[in-house]
């Protein structure tokens, strides 16, 4: 069986930029074992998967080692290959995902993600993080993943985490975070336990950090920067309980794959 396939930069303004990630759109589910060793085979922080379900379409987002319930730059890349690959005409595509509906529409050469805010829980700076980065924070929150805090950008940038460590704590991964003189934050996100050691830009930790920021900056709409090698760019907007995130694509892969 041949399927087709598409590798997509996301939060990117160039090639070989941002998180990249594949997107394979189904005529109908395959199964979940076959699905996951197709993400294991492409070996990217996620593989995004979506069949059309009445005027949605239903959503699903695999790393390299399990499936998890939320993704964004895979979403945003699943929204450009439907928009610009697929000829979908529509304002918006609207996901159905394990985290309810995600909004995604096009605006000029970005595309907008409207997301639920996650909340955020205030926790005891723990040794084992503290540890794992050798330095100690001035605050730890507790959400989908651990927000830590750092003093400034280059706490953030010399980060040089004990993967084993991260590995061992019980949410899904570590977002570190602090704020920037040219941003209004910047982050860097680990999530070893999941098979991705460093995630390039991590659209779903910015619907916990814009609690965190909006808190700490009393602002609603946000420029940041995910510190990674590649590097990536996200706009954020608080509005009530959701969230917007906006980013650009590019194509890097078309193809099909033998399954």
């Amino acid at each position: 069986m041949k399927q087709q396939i598409y590798q997509i930069d996301a939060f990117a303004n160039r090639l070989f930029e941002g998180n990249p990630a594949m997107v394979c759109p189904l005529e109908e589910w395959i199964s979940d074992d076959l699905m996951q060793q197709i993400a294991a085979e492409n070996n990217l922080s996620e593989t995004a998967f979506f069949v059309k379900s009445n005027s949605k379409y239903a959503l699903r987002w695999f790393t390299p080692k399990s499936e998890v319930d939320m993704c964004g730059h895979a979403t945003l890349a699943a929204a450009y290959v439907l928009f610009e690959c697929m000829n979908y005409n529509d304002e918006m595509i609207i996901f159905e995902t394990k985290s309810g509906d995600l909004i995604v529409q096009k605006e000029d050469e970005s595309f907008v993600m409207d997301f639920p805010v996650q909340a955020i829980t205030p926790c005891n700076i723990t040794e084992q993080i503290e540890k794992a980065f050798g330095l100690k924070p001035i605050a730890v929150f507790a959400s989908m993943d651990y927000i830590v805090v750092f003093e400034n950008e280059k706490d953030i940038l010399n980060a040089k985490p004990n993967l084993t460590l991260l590995k061992e704590l019980d949410l899904r991964g570590v977002c570190i975070t602090s704020g920037s003189k040219e941003y209004d934050f910047v982050t860097r996100f680990f999530a070893p336990k999941y098979g991705i050691d460093e995630d390039p830009v991590t659209g779903s930790a910015f619907t916990q950090l814009v609690s965190y920021w909006h808190q700490e900056l009393g602002k609603i709409s946000f420029h940041a920067k995910q510190l990674s090698s590649r590097g990536g760019e996200i706009w954020c907007e608080l509005i009530d309980d959701r969230v917007k995130l906006s980013g650009k694509c590019i194509k890097y892969l078309e193809g099909e794959i033998e399954i």
